[in-house]
């Protein structure tokens, strides 16, 4: 009887591993289940769950398996660690995954740390198996990226893309072409960052696999040259942005690749607008918004354009109408894509910003934030970001009270995704700060700007001048509470930074002297009138008649 079950139990397995299909994997496995103790179905569970990630379809399918796959292992490694330690990451990295996918990015977050942890510890001790550990400590890193990115953390992301980027050139040969995608996919993980300049030698790497193995005609080639456009674009190397994508165009013109060569065409306008060719960028604009549908969202993308070369030319009740059109086309397509809609409505905030039409601002604003919250809760730094921008505009108009719970919200969801010390926060601070006086709650004000002035210490140094900005805030809080003796600090260390400066803030100098003086009469006066008081309450109790 017992070799019987030792013979079921290795045929189920046999019949488990030469299964193709998800289906077959699941018949199989369901077999198992009545022969096989919990304990030993890890590695089946494992092995499911990454079929169901590879196929990416349920998740919460995928994570069941994983977890059950961890339960398991997790045992196992205790009793035998050297055999069981690289499954167990593999199964931390497909529960960050499936975690990752389901949006919930904190536990996404915790299961990839241990997997990189205990990968890195494997790599350590066993420098003989880096062929079976590097596959999953690369994917665990890309991962990491992912999430990173997905929370707002994109500098930290970069940091695990490029270690992804370290490990493939140490497996791949110099020119292989998957090296060449992930040297693109670096420098435009830095472009987003507006790193351009440690972008440029991944991106020109890329460029160079990419035409020794393709030839200069390929579609990789192309890509690689937008792509070098927009950072010349950012390095405001315009001319050589400029000639990277009329060599795209001319390879995407060829393999009939219309919606990418659309998006080369409205690229290369605002090229032309960063150059000062306005006429230029309109022309090559103008020629293009016929190719287009038109509801779709690239028509709405030229008339941006258009309304941002108009804007520069000062012709505002053009670039008005563009933006009306703009904004009819945006509204169809909110339900396909909320993300690039989201943006376009920040970006037509911006130029009604440049024409001083902050109501409108305001709205497009609010319609970005809208699509954010809905719909895309994985973007929330952009969340954030665009809620600290509606804040300031709010407070600009004289809408103080309606400003402070924007700017609230945009600290704390800045504070999640780039952590408590990130120099834009400091700036969020420094605004709640000046609404918080504004309306006369001048101990919030007082708090809201220290925190600004710790930050900005922090990340821009005491002698930046927005960190001297947020000194004279403090000192200007401190003031209102009554609290002359460290309004009169604060005051007297801006002056001092203002003095190192030299020639270059002569006239913030003298406002700051100025400023100090007048702390200074009003702190005298106000210990004359508490001497005043005194000397009155003493002389009441000295003679209780009077």
């Amino acid at each position: 009887s017992r070799q019987r079950k030792i013979k079921e139990r290795s045929a189920m397995e046999e019949t488990f591993e030469s299964a193709k299909s998800l289906d077959e994997m699941l018949k199989a496995f369901e077999a198992m289940e009545a022969s096989f103790d919990e304990k030993d179905l890890g590695l089946a569970c494992l092995k499911i769950g990454l079929k169901l990630d590879e196929e990416d379809e349920d998740h919460e399918k995928t994570l069941h398996f994983a977890q059950r796959a961890y339960r398991s292992l997790s045992h196992a490694a205790d009793d035998c660690s050297d055999r069981f330690s690289l499954p167990v990451a593999m199964t931390l990295q497909l529960l960050g995954s499936s975690s990752f996918k389901l949006n919930r990015f904190n536990d996404s977050l915790g299961y990839l740390n241990r997997a990189n942890r205990l990968l890195s510890k494997l790599e350590m001790e066993n420098p003989s198996s880096s062929d079976h550990i590097s596959p999953v400590l690369h994917a665990v890193h890309l991962e990491l990226f992912n999430v990173k990115t997905a929370v707002g953390r994109r500098e930290d992301a970069i940091f695990h893309l490029k270690k992804a980027l370290e490990i493939k050139e140490k497996t791949l040969e110099d020119n292989s072409r998957e090296l060449g995608k992930a040297n693109r996919d670096l420098a435009e993980a830095y472009a987003a960052v507006l790193n351009f300049k440690e972008a440029l030698p991944h991106c020109l790497k890329a460029l160079e696999i990419h035409r020794e193995n393709l030839g200069d005609s390929s579609v990789e080639v192309a890509f690689d040259r937008k792509v070098l456009g927009v950072l010349y674009t950012g390095l405001e190397r315009h001319v050589e942005a400029l000639e990277q994508n009329r060599l795209s165009q001319k390879v995407l013109k060829k393999w009939g690749l219309a919606s990418d060569l659309l998006r080369g065409e409205i690229e290369a306008a605002n090229m032309q607008i960063a150059l000062g060719r306005y006429e230029e960028a309109i022309d090559t604009l103008k020629g293009v918004v016929q190719q287009t549908d038109k509801d779709g969202e690239h028509r709405a993308a030229i008339f941006v354009s258009m309304a941002k070369a108009l804007c520069n030319q000062e012709k505002f009740n053009d670039a008005r109408r563009c933006l009306e059109i703009s904004n009819g086309i945006l509204g169809k397509n909110e339900k396909h894509s909320p993300l690039s809609i989201s943006e376009a409505y920040t970006e037509i905030a911006m130029l009604y910003e440049t024409m001083n039409e902050f109501e409108a601002a305001i709205s497009s604003l609010k319609r970005s934030l809208h699509l954010l919250e809905n719909n895309l809760p994985q973007e929330h730094h952009s969340a954030g970001s665009v809620s600290a921008r509606i804040g300031w505009l709010l407070l600009l108009t004289g809408s103080v009270d309606e400003a402070i719970p924007y700017l609230e919200d945009a600290a704390e969801r800045l504070k999640e995704s780039f952590g408590s010390k990130h120099y834009g926060i400091g700036y969020v601070y420094n605004n709640l700060g000046a609404g918080y006086l504004e309306l006369g709650r001048a101990e919030s004000a007082a708090q809201a700007f220290g925190y600004a002035k710790e930050i900005m210490d922090e990340s821009l140094g005491p002698q930046h001048v927005d960190s001297i900005e947020a000194c004279q805030n403090l000192s200007k809080a401190y003031a209102a509470m009554g609290s002359y003796p460290l309004a009169l600090n604060f005051q007297e260390k801006a002056v001092e930074a203002y003095e190192g400066y030299g020639a270059g803030a002569e006239e913030e100098l003298r406002e700051a002297i100025r400023v100090l003086d007048e702390l200074k009469e009003k702190a005298s006066a106000a210990v004359a009138e508490t001497l005043i008081q005194e000397l009155v309450e003493e002389t009441l109790n000295d003679d209780p008649q009077s």
